[in-house]
């Protein structure tokens, strides 16, 4: 597998005005870093290229990606376990699987994923927005908490809001399993736009293990085909909403 753009072990990093393209994995992968920045650059693939996330991001601190235009076909960001304080700003997105957090919890001695914000996004034909995904029978405890989404415009983006504690591709774990992630303090605000599908918001946390402390403020993201019948899917979360279309106030 090859990738465009490696950062292993590396402090005080900018990578600047650059343009990755078509690469045959992820195009920018950062690995244990910490106090970076990603500014103006441009990452394009097909929107139908297996695996080439924009920028993934794991074990690492203090990374921001601002004014980037991210086009793929796989996460245009991922943000891995062990990562803390990540700043997300004026990216655009699109084609691709949108901003996500996780997998969480399929190897054993992952750490949490904490103090996450993204700000002033457009999220355009993705097939996931705004993601936070975790196998449902995890093995490591681990937690993701302390995020907050805001001023973020979806454009006929499949699944706009989603957290999923029951993540398993291709049945590859256990449908019974127990969670032991805990995710925890999410806020989603100021998130606005259209869905291609019906389902604007989905909740799905862990029986063993509800979502703590999720909130939705000044959400309308609304389904763009016919029937305009939105709705929003909540199982076992916890939390409060407030200025919300009446279909997606579900907690």
């Amino acid at each position: 597998m090859m990738q465009s753009l490696v950062l292993d072990f590396v402090t005080n990093a900018t990578i600047r005005g650059v343009t990755l393209l078509n690469s045959k994995f992820f195009h920018l992968n950062i690995f244990q870093c910490k106090n970076v920045l990603i500014e103006k650059v441009n990452i394009t693939a097909p929107g139908n290229s297996p695996n080439t996330d924009g920028i993934h991001i794991g074990d690492s601190s203090n990374i921001t990606i601002s004014a980037t235009t991210i086009a793929t076909g796989d996460d245009c960001i991922s943000i891995g376990p062990g990562t803390k304080t990540v700043r997300v700003h004026g990216v655009r997105c699109g084609p691709g699987h949108g901003i996500s957090v996780g997998s969480l919890g399929r190897y054993k001695d992952e750490k949490d994923v904490e103090d996450v914000v993204v700000s002033n996004c457009t999220l355009r034909g993705t097939t996931n927005g705004l993601r936070i995904k975790s196998y449902e029978d995890s093995k490591s405890q681990l937690k993701a908490t302390k995020f907050v989404y805001d001023g973020v415009t979806m454009d006929n983006v499949s699944y706009p809001i989603i957290i999923d504690q029951k993540y398993c591709p291709n049945n590859i774990c256990s449908k019974s399993g127990s969670s032991k992630v805990t995710v925890a303090d999410i806020i989603f605000k100021n998130i606005v736009g259209t869905s291609a599908t019906p389902e604007a918001v989905t909740l799905n946390c862990a029986n063993n293990l509800p979502c703590q402390g999720v909130q939705l403020h000044n959400v309308n993201v609304k389904y763009a085909g016919k029937g305009n019948t939105t709705i929003a899917v909540c199982n076992n979360v916890h939390g409060k909403t407030s200025n919300v279309a009446k279909e997606l106030a579900c907690l």
